[in-house]
């Protein structure tokens, strides 16, 4: 069992996880000096070997970046959670943060994305439940069978994309929703983005 972190400690192994979890890759000396403010990178050393000693990292010391997690599978980092997205009919998507999510380190994040609050239950046949916290990705292509995050005259709904016929068709994966047909030039159509994933607690909403 690791044993206790010093609050300074604590902060730096933070910024470690922070740092591979936005960038996929770990954080160098030189980073980490310059976000804390320290001159003398021996300072930097000294934290890194007591995080190791204590059984929070592994490092190399001949690579630039070699610093690796070692339980990094039970350490958990706050999520902002941006609003909560309709599956089912459309909910307001709210422009400050709600609430925060703890994810794991393993929980990879691509640039730029976010987390939203499903609320509802039109997509449970595509196994997303109302209070999952979905994270979409707004860079990139839409292509037809992604479920999306999507805008539709200032409402949000989380559904899957198609192209049809000149329209645009949101589909829920729950018989008892039908889909959506939009104009393909309807100017209050907006795709946030793609979901890319799924993450669920056990623990039950209230």
């Amino acid at each position: 069992m690791a044993r206790q972190l010093t609050e300074t400690q604590k902060r730096i192994l933070d910024f470690i996880i922070d740092t591979i979890s936005r960038k996929h890759k770990p954080p160098t000396l030189a980073e980490i000096a310059n976000y804390f403010g320290y001159k003398n990178r021996s300072t930097v050393q000294q934290h890194l070997r007591a995080l190791e000693q204590k059984g929070f990292i592994k490092r190399d010391t001949k690579v630039a970046r070699g610093i690796e997690l070692t339980i990094s599978d039970k350490i958990f980092i706050p999520r902002p959670v941006l609003g909560e997205v309709a599956a089912g009919n459309p909910l307001v998507i709210y422009p400050d943060a709600i609430d925060t999510v703890d994810l794991p380190t393993i929980v990879k994040m691509p640039k730029d994305s976010f987390l939203l609050r499903v609320k509802g239950d039109s997509l449970k046949d595509a196994y997303i439940f109302d209070g999952d916290i979905i994270i979409v990705n707004p860079n990139g292509a839409v292509n037809d069978g992604q479920i999306v995050v999507a805008v539709l005259d200032d409402s949000a709904v989380v559904k899957r994309f198609y192209r049809e016929n000149g329209k645009i068709i949101l589909k829920s994966e729950n018989k008892a929703y039908k889909p959506i047909e939009i104009d393909v030039n309807y100017d209050r159509f907006k795709i946030v983005g793609v979901v890319v994933g799924v993450y669920r607690t056990m623990k039950k909403l209230k």
